[in-house]
C-alpha cells in the first residue's frame, strides 16, 4: 500500500511539476530604421561594419595600441568587472544544488531532572529507580522541497541571466576604455600641435615687435602701437602655459585609465599624421541589437524580469517538503551505537497552502509584473539611444569633414595673408594694426583647424564604440 501512494505521490508531483504558473514575455522587437540616419549612401548597402573589426585592427598607431593594451590589462574599473564575473559565476554554480536535497548531521546528548512532584519525576522514581534521565541521538536529517511551480528552475534561469549581464558588464567597461584612451590620446595631440602653433606665433610676435619698437625709436610710430604689438605677443604668451598645464593634466587622465601613477606619456606621431579613413561602414541598425553590450545586458534583465515573476507567482501555491531523519538513539551513553538496537528513522512529507499572510505574496507578485514591464521600456529605450548615438557619430564625421576642409582653406588664406602683411610692413607699405590683425587672426584660426582634426578622430572613435565595437 506504501509503494502504491508513494508511487502516485510521484506521478502527481511530475504531472503538476509541468505545469508552468507563469508566462514569459518574448524579448520585444524595437522599431528600427532601415539605415542609419546620416549614413553614407555609399556604405548603406554594406552589411559589415567597422564594429566587427578588433580594436588592435581598427587603431593603427602604435602608441595608441600600448594604452589600450594597459587599459584593458591594468584599469581597475576592469578589474572590477572581472572580479564581478568571477563571483556571480560562483552564485551560478550554487544555485545548481537547489534541486538537492539539504542534508545536516545531527549530534546531541542531553539530560534533564523534571520535579519528584511532577508526573514524570513519579514516573521515573517508579518505572526506572532514577531521578533524571539521558537522551544521545546521532541523525542524518534530510529536507527536500519539490520543484512544482517552477521555483527553482527560475532561481537558475535568473543566476544565468545575472551572470551573463557581469560579462556583457565587462564588453561595455572594455568599450568604453577603448573610446576613453583613444579620444585622450587624440585630444592630447592636439594639445602637442597647439602648444607649438603658440610657440611658433610667439616668436612671429617678437619679430614684430622688433620692428616696431625701431620705428617708435626713428618716431614713424606711436607709443601705441608698441603697447598693442606687445599685448598681442603677450596673449599668444599667455597660451603656452596653458596648453602645457592641460597637456599635464591629460597625461595624468591618460595613465590612470591604464592603471598606472601620473608620468609622461611618450608619443611620435603628430596630430597631421593620422589619417581620417573615408566612407565608414557602419551596418545595419538591427546588428546593434545583438552587438552592443549595454543593450544585450539590457535583454538579460528581461529574463530576470520573467524569472522574478515566476518566482514571486510560486511563491503564492502550495509547497511540498519532505523530510526524512535516521540514526541511532538511546537513553544509555554504553549502548548509544549498539546497531541494531540503537536504529530509529522518520519519514514525512508537508504540503504548505500560503492563505493570509497580510497581502504580502500578492503584492509582491504584482510588483514583478510591474517591474517586467519596466525591464520592457528600460530595452526599448536602450536600443532607442544606441540608434541615436550612432547617428549622433556619423552626423559628426560628415559635418566634421566639411568644417575641416573650410578651416584648411582659412588658414591657408590668413598664412598668405600674413606673409604678404609682414612683407608690406617692411617695406613701409602697410601699417602695425594690418600686421597685428593678420597674425591675430592666423593664430586663431590654426588652433581651430587643430581642434577640428581632433574632433574628427574623436568622431571616428565614438562610431566605433557606439556601434558596438572595442570589445573584441
Amino acid at each position: 500500500m506504501k509503494k502504491i501512494l508513494s508511487g502516485l505521490s510521484l506521478l502527481l508531483v511530475l504531472i503538476i511539476s509541468a505545469c508552468n504558473v507563469s508566462k514569459d514575455v518574448k524579448t520585444p522587437k524595437p522599431e528600427l530604421p532601415v539605415a542609419f540616419r546620416n549614413a553614407d549612401a555609399k556604405t548603406t548597402a554594406d552589411t559589415s561594419s567597422i564594429a566587427d573589426i578588433q580594436w588592435k585592427n581598427f587603431f593603427a598607431d602604435a602608441t595608441l595600441q600600448t594604452l589600450i593594451d594597459s587599459a584593458i590589462r591594468n584599469n581597475y574599473d576592469m578589474q572590477i568587472a572581472l572580479k564581478n564575473i568571477e563571483s556571480s559565476q560562483l552564485l551560478f554554480k550554487q544555485i545548481k544544488f537547489n534541486y538537492t536535497p539539504q542534508v545536516n548531521l545531527n549530534v546531541t546528548a542531553n539530560t534533564s531532572r523534571p520535579s519528584d512532584n511532577s508526573l514524570n519525576g513519579l514516573s521515573l522514581g517508579q518505572f526506572l529507580g532514577s531521578k533524571h534521565i539521558e537522551d544521545y541521538n546521532a541523525n542524518l536529517g534530510l529536507s527536500w522541497e519539490a520543484d512544482i511551480w517552477g521555483k527553482i528552475r527560475n532561481q537558475s534561469k535568473a543566476a544565468l541571466a545575472q551572470y551573463l549581464q557581469t560579462t556583457e558588464a565587462r564588453k561595455a567597461i572594455q568599450t568604453n576604455i577603448v573610446a576613453s584612451v583613444s579620444q585622450g590620446y587624440y585630444n592630447l595631440l592636439m594639445l602637442d600641435e597647439q602648444l607649438a602653433i603658440a610657440k611658433r606665433n610667439v616668436n612671429l610676435n617678437d619679430s614684430t615687435l622688433r620692428i616696431i619698437r625701431l620705428q617708435f625709436k626713428s618716431g614713424q610710430v606711436t607709443s601705441l602701437a608698441v603697447q598693442q604689438a606687445e599685448a598681442q605677443q603677450l596673449a599668444a604668451a599667455q597660451l603656452v602655459p596653458e596648453f602645457e598645464q592641460n597637456l599635464t593634466i591629460q597625461e595624468n587622465a591618460l595613465r590612470i585609465l591604464t592603471g598606472a601613477l601620473p608620468d609622461r606619456v611618450e608619443r611620435s606621431t603628430r596630430l597631421d599624421q593620422l589619417p581620417i579613413a573615408e566612407n565608414i561602414p557602419a551596418g545595419l541598425p538591427s546588428a546593434v541589437v545583438s552587438r552592443r553590450p549595454d543593450v544585450r545586458s539590457a535583454e538579460l534583465a528581461l529574463n530576470i524580469a520573467n524569472a522574478n515573476v515566476g518566482i514571486a507567482k510560486a511563491s503564492l501555491y502550495p509547497s511540498l517538503n519532505i523530510t526524512a531523519t535516521g540514526g541511532v538513539n538511546s537513553f544509555k551513553a554504553d549502548n548509544w551505537f549498539n546497531i541494531p538496537a540503537s536504529l530509529f528513522g522518520t519519514v514525512a512529507g508537508s504540503l504548505t497552502q500560503p492563505i493570509f499572510n497580510r497581502k504580502k505574496l500578492k503584492t509582491q507578485y504584482e510588483v514583478a509584473k510591474v517591474e517586467r514591464e519596466k525591464t520592457v521600456l528600460q530595452f526599448r529605450q536602450s536600443v532607442l539611444n544606441a540608434v541615436g548615438e550612432v547617428s549622433d557619430a556619423l552626423v559628426k564625421i560628415e559635418k566634421l569633414k566639411a568644417q575641416q576642409t573650410i578651416a584648411a582653406n582659412r588658414v591657408s588664406t590668413l598664412q598668405q595673408a600674413t606673409g604678404n602683411a609682414n612683407l608690406l610692413f617692411k617695406n613701409g607699405m602697410a601699417n602695425y594694426l594690418e600686421v597685428i590683425t593678420a597674425q591675430s587672426n592666423v593664430l586663431q584660426s590654426e588652433l581651430e583647424l587643430a581642434s577640428i582634426k581632433r574632433q574628427q578622430l574623436s568622431a571616428v572613435a565614438e562610431l566605433y564604440r557606439s556601434l558596438g565595437g572595442g570589445w573584441k
